[in-house]
C-alpha cells in the first residue's frame, strides 16, 4: 500500500473563497455519501483518506470535487469542495478555488473529463476486489505511473483515446493499490456502474 496516499503532488494555484451554496453541491455531496456509505470512500486504520468525486460545473470547463484529505469525514459540509479551473498536465500545475484545495487526485479527474466530453461524473474509489478483477482483466493504466501524476494524466488520456475503456467506464489505476475510476454521463450512471461491477463476481 502507498504511503503517500492523499499527498498532492501538483503545484495548486488555490484561491479561497466561502462555501458554495448547497445547491451548488448537492447532487455531488449526495453521491460522495453513497460512496462512503459502500465503504468506497473512507480512511484506512492509520488515518488517512482515500476516495474522491467530481461533477462538471456547466457544460465544460470547470468541475468541483471532494476536497484535498476529506475521505475520512463520515459526512462532507459546503467547506470540504472545491471548484477546479484550469489544469496543466505538462506542467504539473492545477488551479482551483473554493474553501477547501482540490483533491490530490484532481489531475486524474480533469483527464477524464477531457478525453471523454459527454462525462458529467468521476468517481474514485478504493476496492481491492474490483481493482484485482480490472488489473486480471488488462483495464488499467500504464506502468509506473503514479497517482496524482502528470504520468498518471498523461496514462489516463492514452487509455480513453486508443482503448474500449471510454465505452466500459471504469478501470484501475495500475501503480495505485485498490485505485478505480469509475464515470458516466451523470454521477448516478457512474455509480451505478460500480455497483453492476461489484455484482460480477467481485
Amino acid at each position: 500500500m502507498q504511503t503517500d496516499e492523499g499527498y498532492i503532488k501538483f503545484q495548486a494555484h488555490w484561491t479561497q473563497t466561502p462555501p458554495f451554496p448547497d445547491g451548488e453541491i448537492e447532487e455531488l455531496a449526495y453521491w460522495r455519501q453513497r460512496c462512503f456509505e459502500e465503504g468506497w470512500i473512507g480512511a484506512y486504520p492509520d488515518g488517512i483518506g482515500f476516495g474522491n468525486i467530481s461533477c462538471r460545473s456547466g457544460d465544460t470547463g470547470p468541475f468541483l470535487i471532494t476536497g484535498s484529505a476529506t475521505g475520512n469525514f463520515p459526512v462532507l459540509s459546503p467547506v470540504h469542495f472545491a471548484l477546479v479551473t484550469k489544469v496543466n498536465h505538462q506542467g504539473n500545475e492545477l488551479w482551483c478555488s473554493g474553501p477547501a484545495i482540490a483533491s490530490s487526485e484532481s489531475m486524474s479527474h480533469a483527464a477524464v473529463y477531457e478525453a471523454c466530453p459527454e462525462v458529467n461524473g468521476v468517481i474514485h474509489i478504493h476496492h481491492l476486489a474490483m481493482w484485482n478483477r480490472l488489473m486480471e482483466a488488462g483495464w488499467a493504466t500504464d506502468p509506473g505511473a503514479t497517482y496524482g501524476s502528470p504520468e498518471m494524466a498523461e496514462s489516463i488520456l492514452r487509455l480513453l483515446r486508443e482503448t474500449d475503456i471510454r465505452d466500459r467506464k471504469i478501470f484501475a489505476m495500475r501503480d495505485h493499490y485498490e485505485g478505480v475510476f469509475a464515470f458516466g454521463t451523470t454521477l448516478e450512471e457512474a455509480f451505478e456502474g460500480l455497483m453492476t461491477f461489484r455484482g460480477l463476481g467481485v
